[in-house]
C-alpha cells in the first residue's frame, strides 16, 4: 500500500513540474511581443523566441504587431452644404510599442475602431459634397492624421486611411446627374462654336488669297469640276465663271464718229 502512495505521490510531481515549466517555458512568434508582468509590475517586452518566466511571480500579455485591417462601418453625416451622406472605411494600423498598447488602453482595437468613426463623423461635417467626391485624396490624409495622433498615446501607429463608399439621397443622385448631361452638353455645344470660328477664319483667309491671286480660282474651279466628274453622276451642272464671259461682254460696237 506504500508502494501505490509513494506512486501517486510521484506522479503528481513530475505532473507539477510539467505544469510548472510549461508555465515557465515561453515561445513567442517573430511577429508578436510578450509584455511581461512580474507582481503586477510591467518588466518590458520579449521576444520573439524561447525565454523562461518565473511561476507564479510572471505574467505575460501577448500583442500581435503585424497590421491590421479594420472596417469602418457606415457612418452618417450631413456635409457642410448641408446634404446627408453614409460614408464608410477601412483603417490600417499596427502597434509600435507593445508596453502601451497593454497599459494605456484596455482593447487598442476596440478603442481605434471608436476613435475612426468618431473622426470620420467630424471631417464629414468640414466639407461639402463635391470635396467629398472629387477631392478624396485629401480627406484621407487628413483622417489618417486625426486618428494617428490620438492613437499615439497608445503606441499605434494608423498608417493608411481609405474612404470606400459614398451614399447619396436618390434625389441628389438625380440633380446631379441631370447637371452633368447640362454640362456635357454645354461643352458640345462650345466645341462646336469653336469649330465654326475657327472654320469662318479659314474660309476669311482663303478669301483673302482667292481674291488677290485670281488664277487660284480658276485652279479651284478646275478641281470643282474633276471632283463633280468622279461621282458618277448621270446629269452635271457644269457652272461657267462670269471671268471667262467678260470679253464677250464688253461692248464692241464703233464708237460714233463726232
Amino acid at each position: 500500500m506504500s508502494g501505490l502512495t509513494s506512486l501517486i505521490v510521484l506522479a503528481a510531481l513530475v505532473l507539477l513540474v510539467i505544469f510548472i515549466l510549461s508555465s515557465a517555458i515561453k515561445v513567442v512568434p517573430e511577429y508578436q511581443r510578450g509584455v511581461i508582468f512580474r507582481l503586477g509590475r510591467v518588466i518590458g517586452a520579449k521576444g520573439p523566441g524561447l525565454f523562461l518566466l518565473i511561476p507564479i511571480v510572471d505574467k505575460m500579455t501577448r500583442v500581435d504587431l503585424r497590421t491590421v485591417t479594420m472596417d469602418v462601418p457606415p457612418q452618417e453625416a450631413i456635409t457642410k452644404d448641408n446634404v446627408p451622406v453614409k460614408v464608410n472605411a477601412v483603417v490600417y494600423f499596427r502597434v509600435l510599442d507593445p508596453n502601451k498598447s497593454v497599459i494605456e488602453v484596455q482593447n487598442f482595437i476596440l478603442a481605434t475602431s471608436q476613435i475612426a468613426q468618431t473622426t470620420l463623423r467630424s471631417v464629414l461635417g468640414q466639407a461639402d459634397l463635391d470635396h467629398l467626391l472629387t477631392e478624396r485624396e485629401k480627406l484621407n490624409m487628413r483622417l489618417q492624421e486625426i486618428i494617428d495622433e490620438q492613437t499615439d498615446p497608445w503606441g499605434i501607429k494608423v498608417s493608411i486611411v481609405e474612404i470606400k463608399d459614398v451614399e447619396i439621397p436618390q434625389g441628389m443622385q438625380r440633380a446631379m446627374a441631370r447637371q452633368a448631361e447640362a454640362e456635357r452638353e454645354r461643352r458640345a455645344k462650345v466645341i462646336a462654336a469653336e469649330g465654326e470660328f475657327q472654320a469662318s477664319e479659314k474660309l476669311s483667309q482663303a478669301a483673302e488669297v482667292l481674291d488677290t491671286t485670281p488664277t487660284s480660282i480658276q485652279l479651284r474651279y478646275l478641281q470643282t469640276l474633276v471632283e463633280i466628274g468622279a461621282e458618277k453622276n448621270s446629269t452635271v451642272i457644269f457652272p461657267l465663271p462670269i471671268d471667262l464671259l467678260e470679253p464677250f461682254l464688253r461692248d464692241r460696237s464703233p464708237k460714233k464718229e463726232a
